[in-house]
């Protein structure tokens, strides 16, 4: 029997300045529970805590906050969820970057509560999504964790995303900038989502509405971003990061984009660079491997080049770039189950590892950089 068509996404969205603000009501519309157990950034804890106090007061919510350690480990996640039974929480908000919120949804997943995600930077498309990412203490990749529901609270205050370092911005545009090429590659291979299903071609349209969108407000809103303003070229990338790409990439699909930086993070020299920059020189060896036209990968370089991403190993740190080093990138690229697997053909290392070295090629030429040493 053919594959079911399946399309997910979180129960409700919100997005504005100054959202946090109505984060208490949001909360309380859909009876998601009277004990909110708050996990958060530094940043976040600085800047909100006023606005917590506040929103959670008129909505006649108890609260309790604690402080992300700094990487979601499986370590870091029952420490959350030991300090969050002890209170008796009856809802999870996370709020900061994607790794905060990702580990919050592993600990509302744990617990079976309702989970609240509040992103500070549209660094990622983690939000949206019923899926974490977990990194070994050393910061290497380690698996995905997957739920059975979306959050069923997503709530952005564009106001924090424009206060953010302009490169958390641009990272979230790697990571969305993988979406479409991604959803596009796993529908011409017929394969499944990362829900299991067959894409939705309403999935397919909005990763293709998340690249369109990148190109159009990417430079613009990362303008803004550096001016610490919100404009509405912000507030429409950030939706592309956030929402389009969430969407997109869950039910669009993942392909080799995703495992490379899966392979990147095997690289220590790697690890001070952020999950969308690793993804961003994903898309070039993606579009490399699938020898895609010279016009396409022209517009993604040109854009990754306004937007300050990665196109060189050199740009993520690897200035040695040896064959040993690229085979052991390529191989983790190609493990099992990782989703370099939903092209429209067979992919083996030893592809990956070619598309891996002409990938960097293409990135010095353009970048008049000349050959890698």
């Amino acid at each position: 029997m053919k594959s079911l068509s399946v399309f997910c996404s979180p129960a409700r969205y919100v997005q504005g300045e100054g959202a946090t603000a109505s984060l208490g009501a949001e909360i309380s519309r859909l009876s998601l529970g009277q004990r909110v157990f708050v996990l958060a950034g530094k940043s976040a804890m600085k800047h909100l805590a006023v606005s917590w106090d506040s929103s959670f007061g008129q909505a006649s919510l108890d609260y309790e906050v604690l402080e992300f350690a700094g990487e979601c480990t499986r370590a870091e996640i029952e420490r959350v969820k030991s300090a969050a039974r002890l209170w008796q929480a009856e809802v999870i908000v996370g709020t900061g970057g994607g790794k905060v919120l990702d580990a919050a949804r592993a600990v509302a997943c744990d617990l079976d509560l309702p989970v609240v995600n509040c992103p500070t930077v549209a660094s990622s498309d983690a939000p949206c999504s019923a899926l974490s990412v977990v990194y070994k203490e050393n910061g290497e990749f380690d698996s995905y964790l997957f739920y059975k529901r979306n959050p069923d609270l997503v709530l952005v205050d564009s106001a924090m995303v424009a206060k953010a370092p302009g490169r958390l911005l641009s990272a979230g545009m790697g990571d969305a900038l993988a979406t479409w090429f991604e959803a596009r590659a796993v529908r011409e291979a017929s394969k499944l989502n990362q829900v299991g299903g067959a894409p939705t071609i309403s999935a397919t349209a909005l990763a293709k509405l998340c690249y369109e969108t990148l190109l159009e407000d990417g430079a613009a809103s990362l303008a803004a971003v550096n001016r610490s303003e919100v404009d509405d070229h912000l507030e429409r990338l950030i939706e592309a990061n956030t929402l389009l790409s969430g969407l997109g990439f869950e039910s669009g699909g993942l392909a080799v984009a995703h495992s490379v930086h899966n392979g990147l993070t095997t690289v220590e020299e790697t690890h001070a660079f952020y999950h969308g920059e690793k993804v961003a020189f994903g898309v070039l060896v993606q579009l490399v491997l699938e020898n895609r036209s010279e016009d396409e990968i022209q517009e993604v370089m040109k854009f990754c080049l306004s937007v300050n991403l990665p196109l060189t190993f050199s740009q993520l740190g690897i200035d040695r770039v040896e064959p040993a080093l690229i085979d052991r990138i390529a191989e983790r690229t190609v493990a099992p189950g990782e989703t370099a697997h939903n092209e429209p053909f067979v992919v083996n290392a030893e592809m990956v590892a070619e598309a891996l070295r002409q990938a960097d090629r293409r990135g010095r030429d353009f970048l008049g950089l000349g050959r890698s040493g």
